[in-house]
């Protein structure tokens, strides 16, 4: 054997034993919770109560091991996975098929071994624990008189006792009814005092009575002699024994409860099966004998159909009305009726009769293939479980715990739901108890096929990606199946202005929804670059892939522009990251001008609205679409719509939130307009307004001064463009850096100088800030390629020589 394979083996072992034990110690919790009010109080000893609890816990075996098996084999790969050596044995060129051969080996001496369980094993704790409950049900509770109370626990008699003393054991007032003769309150004892003691075996009760008088008189009363006599007796010390029975635990035969179902194994159910089968043919026999003559069929060859060949085609109903008088309709079918009542009551006769044998029949069948359910259901659980932990990759009790319990409650309620219609005949016995195997063989199949192909069924971010582009299918529908009823029919001629990137994406979604876009406007190209090459915006790329006309004014109030706006006799104008327009731009179309901003105004109107929610240490932005007037952003809202900022949010993660949020935004926007449903709201100036300037190259540099949270927040506010920068310095010269990622350090640095680098010159360097440090993981040097922090430490030496100029 392997060392893989010895590894695999024993890291299935310990889960297997582990969740066996938990699972069996659970199930018994709950079974000794079903049956404590018949345990307790009859002075049961623990040897008997733990035989008792033994017992069951073989007979929940069945539900036990198929969980433990599920359950080990999840945390088996799961763990595996959890901590990458499923992934290292696959880098190693060994496939899942190959790792999971010693795991099948073993599961297939579990289910040999639960076959015998449950054929040889199982049938005798039912014999025993059918015993022991009979027995220990025969066994009367523990002899515990109250006071003040008349007590009927003891057969034959009513005890009534004032006052106990627990400490002597000592009854006082004491009153005894003998009832044993059945003839009323005729024998009565009062005491003073007394106590009891039983014998030592437990048959008999002794009462010490004291101080008392006993009273008997006689209720019979014949013909010749009416007078009654009563007997009263003085004592000052009398014993009375009372007889017990079944106050002492006993054991019984075990042979008593042999003929049960449960209490057999395979070959003994065969052979029941085989004596009751002769049986009940026999009396199917006798039963097809009695009916045949019941019926009025005087001769059994009226049955033969051989000798009945005359009825060549379909029996004509009416004609039985052919030999009878007319007029006497209605009486014939009442005669007809009443022999029909017959055969009808002879049927039921027969199926009451047969129930003892049908029924019998059914539950050894369902016994019977019971043997064999369990092994397989181990089986299969295992090829349910391993292929779930190759999936999930998740070892312990957390995750596997909840998806094992999931399906086992599935195979569970199947199973029982099974036995029971298979019990009431509803199923034959094989479907009824082969079900829950049926259901889960396509289960496993299925997962192993899913876990060979590497899947990732459990993936929140692929049924994430899934559902979004359903979602825009049927977004995409939507807006299509609108259209038909729109009163323009989609036919807008649309001019969009736009600049970057952001720009782009709007754009992109007006032409997938088949609206005409007459021309783009965007800003002139521009030298740019070490060879001062033109620069084309992002929106001018995107037209000119898709052969759009494209308007690049010099100035917004040029004539020659304006003449050209006027001539494309569009309907709608649509401004996303552009310029300020003029008033005899956006006045020109018919339905107006709309603008795409990327926050919720009124708040960060300006230039920079992403870069400035993060400075600002926001937790939501979003996107406002509004009419354009003449100030800036300070038009009728049309519609909004929040984004979250995510704790690691940069200023380029959310922009692409906000670009494709917009874009739906522009969508609706447009769609309504269209429509004439378009209602707007003006903006809310009641409240501090925070605005959103341009950012220049001073709110860049980087104040080391202020807190690591502020900093941290300009940083990310800032990446990946403009960026973040500032200077090192130290004997050797100085060095300009732009920050494009980092994080707060909770280091103690009240005795280091601000901008102080503390590095151990290989993994990590963090700055000292006005309040705590910050810890710096992606860094530009100028003239230099961005890099992660290992890598940009790897070029230099005496880093802590350097320091953070702070001003």
């Amino acid at each position: 054997m392997k060392k893989l394979d010895r590894y695999l083996i024993f890291s299935f072992f310990g889960p297997f034993i582990l969740t066996f034990i938990i699972v069996i110690f659970i199930l018994v919790m709950q079974f000794l919770w079903l049956y404590i009010d018949e345990l307790v109080g009859k002075g049961l000893g623990i040897f008997v109560i733990l035989e008792f609890m033994g017992w069951a816990s073989i007979t929940l075996i069945p539900m036990a091991l198929p969980l433990a098996t599920l359950l080990a084999s999840i945390m088996t790969l799961g763990g595996l996975g959890e901590n990458n050596e499923l992934l290292a044995m696959k880098s190693a060129g060994i496939s899942l098929q190959r790792i999971l051969v010693p795991l099948i080996g073993i599961s297939a001496v579990i289910c040999v071994g639960a076959f015998y369980i449950s054929n040889d094993l199982i049938p005798i704790a039912y014999n025993k624990i059918y015993t022991l409950k009979d027995d220990i049900g025969k066994t009367k509770e523990e002899i515990k008189i109250p006071e003040g109370i008349f007590y009927d626990g003891i057969d034959g008699y009513i005890l009534r006792v004032g006052k106990n003393n627990e400490n002597t054991g000592m009854m006082y007032d004491m009153m005894v009814y003998d009832h044993t003769s059945n003839m009323g309150n005729t024998n009565i004892t009062l005491a003073d005092s007394g106590y009891i003691q039983h014998t030592p075996d437990k048959n008999h009760l002794i009462f010490k009575l004291y101080n008392g008088c006993s009273y008997n008189e006689t209720n019979k009363i014949s013909y010749r002699d009416t007078t009654l006599k009563m007997q009263k007796i003085k004592f000052n010390e009398q014993e009375l024994i009372l007889s017990l029975k079944n106050y002492a635990f006993s054991r019984s035969d075990d042979g008593r409860f042999e003929d049960e179902v449960m209490s057999k194994n395979l070959k003994s159910l065969r052979k029941d099966k085989d004596s009751l089968f002769i049986l009940y043919k026999s009396q199917y026999e006798i039963q097809c004998n009695r009916m045949a003559y019941g019926i009025g069929l005087d001769y059994l060859y009226q049955l033969d159909t051989v000798k009945n060949k005359k009825v060549k085609r379909p029996f004509n109903l009416d004609s039985l009305y052919a030999n009878k008088s007319k007029g006497n309709e209605l009486e014939n079918a009442r005669e007809a009726l009443n022999k029909i009542q017959v055969p009808i009551t002879m049927l039921e006769s027969f199926e009451r009769e047969s129930f003892k044998y049908v029924d019998l029949l059914r539950k050894i069948d369902i016994e019977s293939n019971r043997k064999f359910t369990l092994s397989l259901a181990c089986l299969i659980f295992f090829f349910i479980g391993a292929p779930l932990g190759a999936i999930i990759r998740k070892g312990g009790l957390g995750t596997p715990v909840i998806i094992s319990i999931f399906f086992f409650v599935i195979y569970w309620v199947v199973d029982i739901s099974g036995k029971k219609l298979a019990r009431d005949g509803s199923l034959s016995p094989f479907i009824g108890t082969f079900i829950s195997t049926a259901v889960l063989i396509p289960i496993g199949a299925f997962l192993t096929w899913k876990s060979t192909k590497d899947s990732s069924l459990f993936s929140i971010e692929s049924y994430t990606l899934f559902f979004k582009g359903q979602w825009k299918k049927v977004k995409k529908l939507i807006r299509n199946f609108r259209k038909i009823f729109r009163k323009e029919k989609g036919n807008i001629s649309i001019v969009y202005m736009g600049t970057p990137e952001f720009a782009v994406a709007p754009l992109d979604l007006l032409i997938k929804n088949k609206y005409e876009i007459a021309a783009i406007v965007t800003i002139p190209d521009k030298q740019s670059g070490r060879g001062l090459n033109m620069k084309e915006s992002s929106v001018k790329k995107y037209a000119i892939e898709n052969k759009i006309p494209i308007l690049q004014p010099e100035h917004l109030k040029d004539p020659d522009f304006i003449k050209d706006l006027n001539s494309l006799n569009a309907d709608l104008f649509i401004v996303v990251a552009f310029r300020m327009l003029p008033k005899e731009v956006w006045s020109i179309p018919r339905l107006g001008t709309f603008n795409l901003h990327a926050s919720l105004l009124p708040q960060y109107r300006g230039a920079a609205p992403i870069n400035w929610a993060i400075i600002n240490g926001e937790k939501k932005t979003g996107v406002t679409t509004f009419m354009i007037d003449e100030q800036i952003d300070t038009g009728r809202i049309l519609f909004q719509q929040e984004c979250l900022i995510e704790q690691f949010d940069d200023a380029g993660t959310l922009h692409d939130k906000l670009q494709e949020i917009g874009s739906e935004l522009v969508i609706k926007t447009v769609e309504t307009i269209s429509m004439r449903k378009i209602k707007s709201f003006p903006q809310q100036t009641y409240y501090t307004l925070k605005s959103a300037p341009k950012i220049t190259k001073e709110i860049c540099k980087i104040n080391w001064g202020k807190s690591a949270t502020e900093i941290n927040l300009l940083i990310r506010g800032l990446s990946p463009y403009p960026t973040a920068s500032s200077t090192m310095i130290s004997y050797k010269g100085e060095i300009n850096v732009k920050i494009f990622e980092a994080y707060v350090n909770d280091d103690i640095t009240d005795d280091l100088p601000i901008g102080t680098i503390i590095s151990d010159g290989k993994t990590f360097m963090s700055v000292v800030c006005g309040k705590q440090s910050l810890r710096i993981t992606n860094i530009q040097a100028a003239g230099k390629k961005r890099l992660n922090i290992k890598d940009f430490l790897a070029g230099f030496r005496n880093i802590e020589s350097y320091n953070f100029i702070y001003k």
